[in-house]
């Protein structure tokens, strides 16, 4: 794949965000329950990853996971604490401002990442650019705020 098609699919994967936030929030307030709504969430999503693995990949490619770095699947706790606090506080503190902090959250962790190659990452380090990039984020968030 190229440059403009992987840019392409994280562009989808982005605007899908604030969508799958609304939704699930929607789901948990007509649930009553902002775990039961991620639960359901997730039901869904691993049936749809299940498909597309059999579909189009090496279903036993999943065996691997017993030679993995166990600290790895700690990806899967980050994905259900995204799910649960969004899914809880969206409607509370609004779609909008809740994406926002996780949009800040997002450029903040990936700097830090990138800077010191951590988990493997390519090493990419945190310049005055990259940081006047995230105050500027920082700075848009604040005035979102502001009613």
């Amino acid at each position: 794949m190229s440059t403009p098609t992987y840019a392409l699919i994280m562009l989808l994967a982005g605007i899908g965000i604030p969508v799958l936030a609304a939704l699930n929030a929607s789901l948990g307030t007509r649930l009553g329950s902002a775990v039961a709504a991620a639960m359901i969430l997730f039901i869904v999503a691993f049936l749809c990853t299940t498909l597309v693995l059999v579909l189009l990949d090496r279903p036993a490619a999943v065996l691997k996971v017993a030679a993995a770095p166990k600290h790895l699947l700690l990806a899967g706790c980050l994905t259900a604490f995204y799910v649960l606090s969004i899914t809880f506080v969206a409607p509370r503190f609004g779609l909008g401002n809740a994406v926002f902090f996780v949009l800040l959250g997002q450029l903040i962790s990936a700097a830090l990442i990138d800077h010191f190659g951590l988990f493997g990452a390519q090493v990419s380090p945190f310049t005055l650019t990259r940081a006047s990039g995230i105050a500027l984020m920082a700075a848009g968030v604040f005035v979102t705020q502001q009613v």
